[in-house]
């Protein structure tokens, strides 16, 4: 533990300090516990059972844990500068599996709020980024200029249409971490905008995969579909994913080029 953290707990006895949940009970057999039992066990759970019962809420998808799984994470706020808290984790995996409106504003809120940081924090920003949660502008621009690239990136990913943000991404579009400037250029060019153009038609040459044919899309011309013509030709594997995105562009060419790769593939019409 960290001089810092105790001094944030310094009331706090030293075993408990270094993790609050290091319970010494039996350990809870999460499938044996009904609906409410299980929601009632999560929020004071040890380490060796929030795991089960975050997963087990999973499972079941249930949206009355969401409550139970955050307050798991809040109670543990402090902890985690320097190395994953794995209550908190699997809260956030487990927020992410159950989905819905709920789920997105307790992740997006633990994050405003600094409960999850450190190498937590990229759990919970890809829970957001899974949740389509509505960060707001200032806690985005936080993610995008974290100082860990796995936060930056998965910041491009929650990136709404604000100004502000815009402007990070566009700038992230030269980050020293390709992983980053792709994520970017992906989330530029979803959002519309072109700046991502020559980035994503880089990427189509060079790294293609499903999420750059996809984000492509709203902003292509000519040029990025004869990428996609030649991606389909010489990537086999990308042929479906190509026509999809070709039959997607509002562009007079489009479909006649789409109609091509499909014959070239050797693909019924309908198909994809």
């Amino acid at each position: 533990m960290t001089e810092r953290q105790l001094d944030l707990f310094a009331d706090v006895d030293l075993q408990t300090e270094a993790h609050p949940s290091q319970g010494k009970g039996p350990t809870i057999v999460a499938a044996d516990l009904d609906d409410a039992e299980l929601i009632a066990a999560i929020p004071g759970a040890s380490l060796a059972d929030s795991a089960a019962l975050a997963a087990e809420a999973a499972r079941r998808r249930l949206r009355a844990a969401v409550p139970a799984l955050a307050a798991l994470c809040r109670r543990l706020t402090g902890f985690g500068a320097d190395r994953p808290v794995p209550e908190q984790e699997a809260a956030l995996r487990a927020l992410a599996a159950i989905g819905g409106p709920d789920a997105a504003q307790a992740v997006s809120a633990m994050i405003g709020r600094a409960v999850v940081q450190g190498p937590t924090l990229v759990v919970a920003a890809a829970a957001a980024a899974q949740l389509n949660a509505m960060l707001p502008a200032a806690t985005l621009g936080s993610l995008l200029q974290h100082p860990d690239p796995a936060v930056r990136l998965a910041g491009c990913r929650c990136a709404r249409p604000i100004a502000e943000v815009m402007t990070l991404l566009v700038g992230l579009l030269g980050d020293h971490d390709w992983t980053v400037a792709s994520a970017a250029a992906c989330s530029l060019g979803r959002l519309g905008r072109s700046e991502a153009r020559p980035a994503l038609e880089k990427l189509l040459r060079e790294q293609p995969s499903r999420e750059i044919v996809d984000a492509v899309v709203p902003i292509a011309d000519e040029d990025c579909m004869v990428l996609l013509r030649q991606l389909a030709r010489n990537r086999p594997a990308f042929a479906v994913a190509v026509i999809e995105a070709l039959e997607s562009i509002d562009h007079p060419r489009a479909n006649v080029i789409a109609a091509s790769v499909r014959r070239e593939a050797g693909l019924a019409a309908g198909t994809g």
